[in-house]
């Protein structure tokens, strides 16, 4: 990937993100937290297998 392009892409990104934020705050801390959330779940889910295999 071109990257001018690339770094065009991610400033697009980060402006889509930003104009989220402050457009609807507390939506944007919700989805954050719903992601987290997530995110956290498959962690624990994968430490409960690995200690599944050493019992």
């Amino acid at each position: 990937m071109n990257a001018r392009l690339r770094m065009l892409l991610i400033l697009v990104v980060v402006a889509v993100i930003l104009y989220f934020v402050i457009a609807q705050p507390d939506q944007a801390a919700e989805t954050v937290r719903t992601i987290l959330a997530a995110i956290g779940d498959a962690i624990d889910q994968i430490i409960r297998f690995f200690r599944g295999l050493t019992a």
